[in-house]
């Protein structure tokens, strides 16, 4: 597992990102991967993000398609794919492992922060 610690996405893009997540997913860890985590993006790539339920990771995330609109209604200049880590092969959570920027923490284990 390959924690990393940048984002390739202008802060104001990120706060953007991070409102929208808090207001449909709180409780879940978001986690950004691919190509604006490994730093090989251009000004109009996609932000590809993960979202897991912290203490229960085999449950889907109930409120997907609201978290898809949400970012597809938005002002947000890029487009931006959400994945739900319970619907997705152990293989592709291995790829995502090897190196991942975490966008947002749940707020169930928020005090871990």
């Amino acid at each position: 597992m390959t924690v990393l610690n940048t984002l390739y996405l202008l802060p104001r893009y990120r706060k953007m990102v991070c409102a929208i997540l808090r207001q449909h997913v709180p409780d879940a860890d978001v986690w950004a991967y691919g190509s604006r985590v490994r730093g090989d993006c251009h000004d109009t790539s996609d932000l590809d993000l993960v979202i897991r339920h912290p203490t229960a990771l085999e449950t889907p995330c109930p409120v997907l398609a609201d978290v898809i609109e949400a970012f597809s209604r938005s002002n947000l200049p890029i487009m931006v794919q959400i994945i739900d880590w319970a619907r997705i092969p152990p293989a592709f959570h291995r790829e995502i492992l090897a190196g991942y920027v975490v966008v947002q923490w749940g707020e169930a284990i928020k005090f871990f922060e």
